[in-house]
């Protein structure tokens, strides 16, 4: 009986715990709308900025830092972790209590929200945890044990969602009211749990001490990893300092168009806490791509082989266009009944629906960082997203008080749309690459309107089908919904199918492409690793 290579096993094992994740993630979303309602979800992403600053300055660079150099030397790995904890939590632990002592000021001088000032404690209290998790994770990725990361994901997931479920039913018991603080424990101890399953596992690998002891030499492993960190600090610190403002300046100008205090920031929920999850939930198959082409580009860079850099970059734009014109179908039809669906909620839908034309501009400007990342374009790929956040922060500004939230759809819309073709032009200065309008984006486009045809015409002339179809006779878990988008998906791809099969021999066998990827993948070392997915 043919056994298959270990790595492929436990790269199709990680790729499902990754989507387990997500799937987890999504739902638990839903749970807090409805528990919390729109306005408890526009608080909760309104303390965010908060947060992300201090990961910026923590856990993050930090965590990258540290994946490099213990993958450059494995031998020194458990040495560089010890020093990175140990510099990771002389910053946490001040931030902490920097942030617990002065919420009151924060929330209503930084955030402009003082409603968020009893959300910042508990949200200051994770911080360490956040740390230890991300240095744990960035030691085991730079020696390419992955499974560590990606069941800590799990562990903090399962455990979050088991004590705020537990949580609402103490409330309903004794009848306490339930806030948005709900969902701030719940990340507390999300993140609490995930560092602790990961400092078992690494005490239980080789029981070592945790924290450099006093004969440890310190200089020598804190001087590459500042010198590696600080620089990616300055970047992340930016890049979540501009996220930051856009967070706290959106729903604060709303008020100026004329909304009230609680419908902008129960607009701001709907958006941030429905709608964009829906839109996002998709890229765990873009940022798996991303991961595979990193270091297959880097290689054929080092071995100077432009035409498998053209050839790369090709087959990525166009299975990211693949994936994002299905998306623009999905959610176009399906928007209003998604929101509808898993919110109660007419504007989650209203806003997945225009939200939709997002998606291939997503996708491409994803793989295609990837690649800049892959060549040494990190800079040019920073500077990137500093002029999209900034596009998006102009417009934030400036169209919001005039057409409402409709002007951060489109600012939405208009900065990752230059972010992607900002991209592609830094992409065809280093390397010439084709643009695959016929494969990407003809062929796909033809697929998609043949199979919303077909779906429309087989609602309307079958009867049987639309009884089928009722939320009356499908469990209540496995709405209609469901059931109809996953036969777009399938009428979609096998259309793609019959066309990559009549043209393969110009084209690519997308079998024989896709198998390259999981080669290119195996021989970098290098597994797929689930994103993050925190709420």
């Amino acid at each position: 009986m043919r056994r298959f290579h270990p790595l492929i096993t436990g790269t199709l094992l990680l790729t499902a715990v990754g989507f387990f994740c997500r799937i987890l993630g999504f739902f638990y979303r839903i749970f807090l709308s409805r528990t919390i309602g729109a306005e408890g979800l526009g608080l909760y992403q309104m303390i965010f900025p908060l947060h992300g600053i201090a990961f910026a300055l923590c856990a993050g660079p930090i965590q990258t830092s540290l994946s490099r150099l213990t993958a450059a030397s494995p031998e020194k790995g458990r040495a560089f972790l010890r020093v990175s904890l140990a510099l990771s939590l002389s910053i946490a632990l001040p931030l902490t209590s920097l942030i617990y002592t002065f919420a009151d000021f924060l929330a209503a001088r930084v955030l402009l929200a003082p409603e968020c000032a009893p959300l910042l404690p508990a949200l200051a209290l994770s911080i360490p945890f956040c740390a230890i998790h991300a240095c744990c994770c960035g030691y085991y990725y730079g020696l390419k044990k992955t499974a560590v990361p990606a069941f800590s994901q799990v562990v903090e997931q399962c455990i979050r969602i088991f004590s705020v479920l537990l949580i609402v039913h103490v409330c309903h018991t004794n009848r306490i009211p339930i806030t948005v603080l709900l969902a701030v424990w719940g990340l507390l101890i999300g993140e609490a749990a995930s560092a602790v399953f990961c400092l078992l596992v690494y005490g239980c690998s080789k029981s070592v001490a945790i924290l450099p002891n006093a004969n440890t030499p310190i200089t020598p492993l804190l001087l590459p990893l500042l010198t590696m960190a600080l620089p990616l600090m300055a970047n992340r610190l930016t890049l979540s300092f501009l996220q930051s403002l856009e967070a706290i300046f959106v729903p604060n100008q709303l008020l100026l168009s004329g909304l009230s205090r609680v419908e902008s920031v129960s607009i701001y929920g709907v958006l941030t806490g429905m709608a964009l999850p829906f839109i996002l939930f998709p890229s765990a198959i873009t940022n798996s791509l991303a991961v595979v082409l990193l270091p297959a580009v880097s290689e054929a860079q080092a071995q100077n082989q432009p035409d498998k850099i053209e050839h790369t970059i090709s087959m990525a734009l166009r299975y990211s266009l693949y994936m994002g014109i299905l998306c623009v179908g999905l959610f176009t039809r399906f928007g209003p009944a998604l929101g509808e669906t898993f919110y109660h909620n007419a504007d989650a839908g209203r806003f997945i629906q225009i939200l939709s034309w997002l998606c291939p501009f997503l996708y491409l400007s994803t793989t295609m960082g990837s690649i800049l990342n892959g060549l040494g374009k990190t800079g040019t790929v920073f500077v990137h997203h500093t002029v999209s956040m900034l596009l998006t922060l102009s417009l934030v500004l400036f169209a919001i008080p005039r057409w409402g939230i409709f002007a951060y759809l489109a600012a939405l819309l208009i900065s990752e749309l230059v972010l992607a073709f900002l991209h592609i032009h830094a992409l065809a200065c280093e390397v010439p690459i084709r643009l695959p309008l016929g494969q990407g984006i003809v062929k796909p486009v033809f697929c998609l309107l043949t199979a919303l045809g077909i779906l429309q015409g087989l609602e309307r002339s079958n009867h049987l089908l639309h009884t089928l179809f009722t939320f009356e006779t499908l469990p209540h878990l496995f709405p209609s919904v469901l059931f109809q988008a996953g036969g777009l998906c399938l009428l979609y791809a096998g259309g793609l199918l019959l066309l990559h099969k009549a043209s393969y021999s110009t084209s690519g066998d997308p079998v024989r492409e896709l198998k390259m990827l999981v080669r290119e993948l195996h021989k970098n070392g290098i597994e797929l690793i689930p994103m993050p997915f925190s709420f």
